[in-house]
């Protein structure tokens, strides 16, 4: 038994080994790693020194100067000033917390819950399946942006509310996924003899066949937070995500629309920060399923 563990061990680190290796020969996943540990470590150190009361950004995101509306970029405002004087670097900075917490925290709901429907659905099969199943083809049969409009419109408005939104769209991407890996596994020998040495289903399920669906979801996780991120900005856009005075990249592309020749810099700024937080996550998540999955590695 003692051996056979070891030998797992020493298989777990050799696929940890084998991964690492893949994403860092591949520079695109490599460039999206580096960039989405910046936004995080970004996003981490402002809530942390707004928590803490200390100002580490260069001015108050929030605080309006109404003396320096728009400020082109220069020596002291790098990315200029808004409508209303607020330095757009700072907002940018402090918008990263609010897009990366709502995509993690969106993309977290969206895949427990998906998962586990998923993966009761393709055990049990049977009326439990379809029931399941095609109450996520409802919901996949409506534009997941037009499914978090209605929600927020029935919800309200509100950081919680966009998550909640967002989440429940996401939830049939992860319920078929899970199935149809669950289907697959269940058939294993192994699962075959903990059904046979009477382990419970639920155990089953938990214990021996999550575990070893995990690549596919967490790859498609990855991807989801790109997506999650797209559609934060998309209910700010609209005006259904995080309320003013609060800084969030769509609310402020929504605010400069009227000003895209007279001060293009204000949704310049705002936009790049969205595309190249969606391109990260989808670099990364592109290598991540390479490195997980031998078939498609990039050779």
């Amino acid at each position: 038994m003692t051996e056979l563990t070891k030998e797992l061990k020493q298989s777990r680190s050799s696929r940890f080994s084998d991964m690492w290796t893949s994403i860092y020969s591949n520079k695109a996943a490599l460039t999206g790693l580096v960039i989405i540990a910046l936004l995080v470590v970004c996003a981490i150190t402002v809530t942390i020194c707004d928590a803490l009361g200390i100002q580490i950004l260069p001015y108050d995101p929030n605080l309006a100067d109404m003396d320096n509306a728009f400020v082109a970029p220069c020596a002291e405002h790098w990315f200029g000033t808004d409508q209303l004087g607020r330095d757009i670097f700072s907002r940018v900075i402090d918008g990263t917390k609010i897009s990366l917490s709502v995509g993690v925290a969106a993309v977290s709901f969206s895949l427990i819950l998906g998962t586990i429907l998923g993966a009761l659905g393709g055990f049990y099969g049977g009326k439990l399946d379809n029931i399941i199943m095609r109450f996520m083809d409802v919901i996949l049969s409506v534009p997941s942006i037009l499914l978090a409009i209605a929600f927020m419109a029935a919800l309200g408005r509100g950081l919680d509310k966009a998550v909640l939104a967002i989440g429940i769209v996401s939830i049939p991407e992860y319920a078929r996924i899970a199935r149809s890996c669950v289907m697959a596994v269940k058939a294993n020998d192994y699962i075959q003899a903990a059904i046979v040495s009477g382990d419970s289903n639920l155990r089953i399920i938990f214990r021996h066949i999550l575990p070893n669906i995990t690549s596919p979801i967490v790859v498609r996780a990855t991807l989801g937070i790109s997506i999650a991120v797209l559609d934060t900005a998309a209910l700010g856009f609209l005006g259904l995500g995080v309320q003013p005075p609060y800084a969030e990249w769509g609310d402020m592309l929504a605010r400069s629309r009227g000003f895209i020749f007279s001060a293009p810099y204000t949704l310049l700024f705002p936009g790049l920060a969205i595309t190249i937080t969606v391109l990260a996550f989808n670099l990364f998540g592109d290598g991540l399923r390479d490195a997980l999955d031998p078939r498609s590695r990039r050779r």
